[in-house]
């Protein structure tokens, strides 16, 4: 097989052609789209990028930083901002550029984005900018980040309402590709019609990587006729807002409609001659729609013969009337498919009700005719209940023996669902060496609260911390608890990104207040909840201190793993101590005791950057390991309940359960060492032994691999892969994408990640097929898993790995590797149910397909590295036929990413060498 020549600066430099890309990625591709457009146009225009990170698009700012190069040669500048509505209001500031002389381009088209709650924080400056609008050469398009099943989040969020009450249409496209279309859509939309336009986002876009097309003509725009009021409809001065409002509901939101009718935003899918069921979604409930009917075996010439007309909405609100009448017409009942809240069901019940009531469709969605629920608002919808639902309506009006056995499938699959009877659960926890497993412990009789950030992990450890509070508040519910307690004094848990962003405010709330409180501002040199991206701002330590000492604190003390970092004649504030971290109890007693308000910083640097900035050379590796001698060790568990560290792991011996120290996860902390065990020897200068037959092998020893037969793509082909977040088992659905693109074929993967990348349960969907016309939904379906990779036995036995797979379809290749939980550091004596994980991944997917590989201890003895094990169980998945790709095209995809590539092609072709 040829293999295609592939770059990874294909996604940025690429004039035209298909690129292999995330919807992150693709985020920082729209803005270059958009000034090649401009300049085919003949206009000269820049661009500005502006907000604040979290989940879905918290990774973006560190996308945009790398792709910096290329941002600059497009005229395109990123300044992140300090929070979300400080940052919309220099957005709001680009639209201004032109009202002034000496402006430099033609306009500027400007993208804000952050996070759910940080859609809420910004009304105000939302409400304001848009009622004064966009630039005529400019535009403005709000990214909206929704975690609908607060996988991320305290709170689950949809911020369709908060636009809507702003009056800024919507954009919800769904898929990796209609995010470059909808952000050339929505920034034209927002020229012409005067408005800043939304554009939702969520973890089924932003965690998904596809091959797409990036031609800057591909789409072409249609401008509808429409009367102009004098003076059009974009930003002037002066300005009267009372004629801004009339300008906006008169005017402003009718060209919305207008654009959208003319450019096709909403558009018939699956239409047919004899409709009797319409149904309507959009963006995420689109693409679980299409997975619904694949669940039911509803192809779209079946759906059509059936009767079934499918309307795709890329413009939730405000609906536009003509296209949602045309696609109504004829039709018997329509049934809304869509996410939390209804907004479109509401709007086009209000569309339809004038129409004659002999015609008039019933119009169903979140509840049924009868009133009762069908599709929830409630957490988030998914296939096989929306599979469900359509069969039920379809089945008013139309018997299918072929839909009643895949619903009796889908009944069954559920039923034999054999979940391990165990509370076992992967759930997230600090990272090995986390400062927060010191900082946030409290000393006997006192408790705290948390906030936003990974320290909140803290209220589900034996911390005495419970509650919380949104992003910047932490620490001031205490104000109104305080008259009304004995309880003389709390400690209020707060990170430093968020002590940027917001937090000093509530800082500042406590000391007017007057209350008794400790604010711990844990300062671990980076965002760590969003990829470790650097605080803005960059505030130290002693820069902090003294900020937060003239808002009153009347005692300043400093606890640090590093005390001698801070040299003599460092500025502090009057009276700051600087305690080693060795301190910190008799620290936070002596502070309890203060009046008023009082700040400890807790300043270490964040394990996971330690780890990364040591691999990059910029941080020195100490040359000192741990180990623990089993002979020794009386398996008391006293060393993890000291250090809380996930690193110390439990061996089975003759003698009973000892410990020892994973040395692939541990990041060199050293506080399991608390409490002078005999067991524990002290290696300095030593290194993990590696097998010598990696030593002895030569470079021809894998090409005797005979080259496996690969699965037949003849419909598309499901891979899901489970595993622990933070060990790289992303990486493996990322360059089986690459591989695929490298290949010329159709793929999609989906990273079931969020906080999960903590010591989580992460699940990895991933889609590969002839092309990528072939590929429609992202997740696969019920019991559609044609192999199931299960890097982590617990979350491939959990109730989300096993409906994937079925006796039928499935293949199963699992590591037997028993990683403990972040609850072993609290229980010594919990056992890990490997038993029964096997016994439930193997009834799932049958006795006869299912292979049990010991690939943590294989890679690890070969490789000196347990981080090997993912590669080896891929190159032994491959080398077993049962991924449709080449080794090839996978090393090709291992060198293109750039990253220890010896190493990890090394893993790979163990791993083949294994599966051979």
């Amino acid at each position: 097989m040829t293999l295609a020549a592939v770059s990874l600066d294909d996604k940025y430099a690429l004039e035209q052609g298909r690129v292999y890309l995330t919807g992150v990625q693709a985020l920082v591709r729209l803005p270059m789209l958009q000034r090649q457009r401009d300049v085919k146009a003949g206009l000269n225009t820049g661009g500005f990028i502006s907000g604040y990170r979290g989940s879905p698009v918290g990774g973006y700012d560190q996308q945009l930083w790398r792709a910096r190069d290329f941002l600059k040669g497009h005229h395109i500048h990123f300044q992140p901002g300090v929070n979300e509505d400080l940052a919309a209001t220099a957005i709001w500031g680009s639209q201004q550029s032109n009202l002034f002389p000496d402006a430099k381009f033609d306009g500027v088209f400007a993208y804000w984005y952050g996070k759910g709650p940080g859609v809420d924080r910004c009304g105000d400056v939302f409400k304001h900018g848009n009622m004064a609008g966009p630039a005529t050469h400019g535009g403005v398009l709000l990214i909206a980040g929704d975690d609908h099943a607060a996988k991320s989040s305290t709170v689950p969020h949809q911020s369709e309402y908060a636009f809507m009450d702003a009056s800024i249409p919507v954009l919800n496209p769904a898929g990796v590709q209609e995010i470059l279309d909808f952000g050339i859509l929505g920034m034209e939309m927002s020229r012409f019609s005067g408005c800043w336009v939304a554009f939702k986002t969520t973890a089924e876009n932003m965690d998904s990587s596809s091959s797409i097309d990036v031609d800057p003509t591909r789409i072409q725009i249609t401008l509808p006729e429409f009367e102009m009021p004098e003076g059009g409809l974009n930003i002037r001065w002066p300005d009267d807002w009372m004629e801004q409002e009339r300008r906006l509901h008169q005017h402003k939101l009718n060209a919305v409609r207008g654009f959208a009718r003319a450019n096709g935003l909403d558009r018939i899918i699956i239409d047919t001659d004899k409709p009797r069921l319409g149904i309507v979604t959009t963006g995420k409930s689109y693409l679980d729609t299409r997975q619904a009917l694949d669940e039911l075996g509803i192809s779209d010439e079946m759906a059509s013969a059936i009767g079934v007309r499918l309307y795709k909405v890329g413009m939730p609100w405000p609906l536009e009337p003509e296209g949602a009448h045309s696609f109504a017409d004829g039709v018997e009942e329509i049934l809304v498919i869509e996410e939390k809240r209804a907004l479109i069901e509401n709007q086009l019940k209000e569309q339809l009700y004038h129409d004659d009531r002999a015609s008039r469709p019933r119009v169903v969605g979140k509840l049924d005719e009868t009133g009762a629920w069908m599709l929830p608002s409630a957490g988030e919808l998914n296939p096989t209940l929306i599979a469900r639902v359509i069969a039920a309506r379809i089945a008013r009006f139309h018997a299918s023996p072929a839909i009643a056995d895949r619903l009796k499938f889908l009944d069954a699959k559920e039923a034999q669902l054999v979940k391990p009877k165990t509370d076992f659960a992967r759930t997230p926890y600090f990272c090995s060496g986390c400062p927060h497993n010191t900082s946030t412990n409290v000393p006997e009789g006192s408790r705290a609260t948390a906030g936003i950030g990974c320290h909140f992990m803290s209220v589900w450890m034996d911390r005495n911390t419970s509650t919380y509070t949104h992003m910047g508040a932490e620490g001031t519910p205490w104000i109104g608890q305080a008259p009304f307690t004995d309880t003389k004094h709390i400690f209020a848990n707060l990170g430093d990104g968020t002590y940027t962003h917001s937090g000093l405010l509530a800082i500042r709330a406590s000391g007017a207040a007057g209350v008794n409180i400790t604010y711990k501002i844990l300062y671990n040199d980076a965002v760590a909840m969003t990829g470790g991206q650097p605080a803005d701002g960059g505030f130290t330590v002693p820069q902090i201190a003294a900020q937060v000492a003239a808002e009153g604190a009347g005692e300043v003390r400093i606890v640090t793993d590093e005390p001698d970092k801070y040299p003599i004649g460092t500025k502090w504030p009057e009276g700051t101590i600087v305690h080693h971290r060795d301190e910190l109890d008799k620290v936070q007693r002596e502070l309890r005791e203060v009046e008023g308000l009082t700040v400890l910083i807790y300043d270490q640097t964040c394990a996971a950057e330690k780890r990364r900035r040591r691999k990059r050379g910029t941080m020195i590796d100490p040359p000192k390991r741990i180990f623990i001698n089993e002979m020794v060790c009386e398996g008391c568990g006293d060393c993890g309940v000291a250090s809380n560290c996930v690193s110390v792991a439990p061996i089975e011996t003759e003698y009973g359960r000892k410990r020892g120290i994973d040395q692939s996860a541990c990041n060199k902390d050293y506080s399991c060492t608390k409490g002078f065990c005999p067991s524990f020897v002290n290696v300095i200068g030593g290194t993990v032994r590696k097998s010598k037959a990696v030593d002895a092998s030569g470079p021809d020893l894998f090409e005797v691999l005979p080259t496996p037969e690969q699965p037949k793509l003849d419909r598309p082909y499901g891979v899901m892969v489970t595993g622990i977040g933070g060990t790289g088992v992303v990486t493996i659905g990322a360059l089986m994408g690459m591989a695929a693109h490298i290949e010329g074929k159709g793929v999609s993967v989906l990273d079931m990640t969020g906080l999960a990348q903590k010591g989580g349960a992460v699940i990895s969907h991933i889609r590969i097929a002839e092309t990528p016309e072939d590929l429609h939904a992202v997740r696969i379906a019920a019991g559609s898993a044609r192999l199931m990779l299960a890097c982590d036995m617990v979350t491939a036995a959990s109730v989300e790995g096993l409906s994937k797979v079925s006796t039928e379809e499935t293949t199963a290749i699992v590591n037997t590797q028993q990683t403990m939980t972040g609850a072993f550091t609290r229980d010594p004596d919990l056992a890990f149910p490997g038993n029964a994980f096997q016994d439930a991944i193997r009834t799932a997917t049958g006795e006869n397909s299912t292979h049990f590989v010991d690939a943590t201890r294989i890679a690890t003895s070969l490789l000196g590295d347990s981080i090997a094990a993912n590669l080896f169980m891929l190159g032994y998945a491959v080398q077993k036929g049962q991924i449709p790709l080449s080794l090839e095209a996978i090393e090709r995809a291992i060198e293109l990413n750039a990253v220890a590539i010896d190493f990890n092609k090394q893993a790979l072709l163990w791993g083949a060498s294994g599966g051979a």
